[in-house]
């Protein structure tokens, strides 16, 4: 063989295997390009809203569990899903900014340069604050508009997203109507996979996508059961509920979002909410129409609504327009702050305070209930009180009535045996004084016995002048109330 003919051979060869190389490119090409892609992990929700406004309680309810533990800051979790028909499953991550405007600045670590194609937004209001449901949406999506002009996103590329979101938003068909050929809603396709070379350019409905983001949005509205309690306990009626829906399916048009109404108390429109994120995110199929019936399980894909659907809601508006400012129909009810005052602390009535303290003393039961804010640790020192007054009244009457009989020879005395124990206790006080009157000269506390040791300068007049004196001081000082239930009253009469 000549060198030439080697030469042919070898370039014959290396043609041929050259073509191979193309036939399994190609061959590769079309498997990867028209084959069952596997579920991709870069895919991602962040979820945006107020404090209490169901962010949590909505994720776990996507995760499907029960108990949700609410973070601070930017909380991370996510869905396990499954594609039964690939076979394949994946892990869908969920970020959950903190309601606080401080924490705003933590956008950049869930959404950026590299995740904003992958990124499905959630907006989050509820219906335990009607009223500030607007002002959320508008501040939420200002917050996120302004976090992407911040972002360096190339232009081809954002410019590409707000292309692909106009055309989900004109290849939206209503579920059952893909079959039929005749339908005016039917689109060349419906594959949210496809590429956007074969967007037209077709005019979006009025009020629909003016502002843009190239992000997919979905508005929550949870809590949706405390409606019953806002037509019980504020008097909302329906056009009040048409009025606000109204308004944020205008806010949806605006934005080119998907609007669910949710209740995880009565688990409504939960799991239709699953289905339809990953009919978003990964294409999966999805068959619900809208659902517009039911007013606290409200539903309206992306694509469906339009301004004269909208206005359909006008019809039950009686008394007020639709175009009314949405505070001055909604509007938040006043609030009374609690003030903190001081008690006033009345004095009790001298003669009530002596006949609680006799009750307490004598009474032999349990001390009444204290009375102005009085502490229970009152009575005993009071019961103390009262025991020296009385004994002290006792002492002068028993004075006043044995002194002038005892002045004639030796004191008289008193029996305890012959004295009845009343339920008072006057027996035990006459035995007492019985044992005072026997002391011998000189003891502490012996009245007769400092008489008995010669201490002259104490007459009997002088004694009963003087314990007059004091039973006069003693009955000016506490007087008788009127009434059945008088207190003790400390008259000379009484003894």
């Amino acid at each position: 063989m000549t060198p030439l003919q080697d030469k042919v051979s070898e370039e014959n060869a290396n043609g041929v295997e050259k073509d191979k190389k193309n036939l399994w490119s190609q061959i590769l090409n079309e498997v990867q390009k028209h084959g069952n892609p596997k579920l991709s992990p870069n895919k991602q929700i962040l979820v945006l809203g107020d404090n209490e406004s169901g962010k949590t309680t909505m994720v776990a309810k996507l995760q499907g569990i029960e108990n949700s533990s609410k973070g601070s800051g930017l909380e991370y979790a996510y869905i396990d899903v499954r594609d039964d028909y690939r076979d394949d499953h994946t892990r869908l991550s969920v970020w959950v900014v903190d309601g606080d405007p401080a924490h705003a600045h933590l956008l950049k670590f869930a959404l950026n340069e590299e995740t904003f194609q992958d990124t499905l937004v959630i907006l989050s209001v509820a219906m335990t604050t009607p009223w500030g449901i607007l002002e959320q949406l508008q501040h939420w999506a200002s917050v996120l508009a302004d976090h992407l002009d911040i972002l360096k996103l190339d232009a081809d590329l954002r410019q590409n997203r707000r292309q692909h979101m106009v055309k989900l938003w004109l290849d939206y068909v209503e579920p059952g109507d893909e079959l039929d050929p005749s339908s005016p809603m039917k689109r060349n396709s419906r594959n949210l996979g496809e590429d956007d070379e074969d967007f037209d350019g077709s005019p979006l409905p009025e009020g629909t996508l003016t502002n843009n983001l190239g992000l997919d949005i979905v508005v929550v509205v949870t809590k949706t059961d405390y409606i019953q309690n806002l037509e019980k306990e504020q008097d909302y009626r329906d056009e009040h509920l048409d009025f606000m829906q109204q308004w944020i399916r205008r806010f949806c048009l605006q934005y080119g979002a998907a609007l669910f109404y949710t209740s995880a108390k009565e688990d409504k429109n939960c799991d239709l909410l699953y289905k339809y994120l990953t009919h978003r995110i990964y294409g999966f199929p999805f068959h619900t129409p809208a659902l517009v019936v039911e007013k606290d399980a409200v539903f309206i894909p992306a694509g469906w609504d339009n301004l004269k659907k909208i206005s359909i809601l006008h019809e039950n508006m009686h008394s007020c327009k639709p175009d009314d400012y949405y505070r001055d129909v909604i509007v938040q009810p006043a609030t009374r702050k609690t003030v903190n005052r001081e008690v006033e602390v009345v004095a009790e009535d001298e003669q009530a305070f002596l006949t609680r303290l006799q009750q307490i003393s004598f009474g032999g039961g349990p001390p009444p209930m204290a009375r102005l804010g009085e502490s229970p640790a009152r009575p005993p020192i009071a019961g103390l009180v009262k025991k020296n007054l009385i004994l002290l009244t006792y002492v002068v009457c028993f004075l006043n009535t044995v002194l002038p009989v005892g002045m004639q020879g030796s004191p008289r005395k008193l029996d305890g045996s012959k004295v009845v124990s009343s339920p008072g206790g006057e027996g035990v006080l006459a035995n007492f004084f019985n044992s005072l009157l026997h002391k011998k000269t000189g003891s502490p506390g012996g009245v007769m016995g400092a008489k008995a040791s010669g201490s002259e300068s104490l007459t009997d007049k002088a004694m009963r002048s003087d314990a007059a004196a004091e039973l006069d001081r003693l009955a000016r000082g506490a007087k008788k109330p009127a009434g059945p239930q008088s207190g003790v009253d400390f008259n000379a009469t009484d003894c």
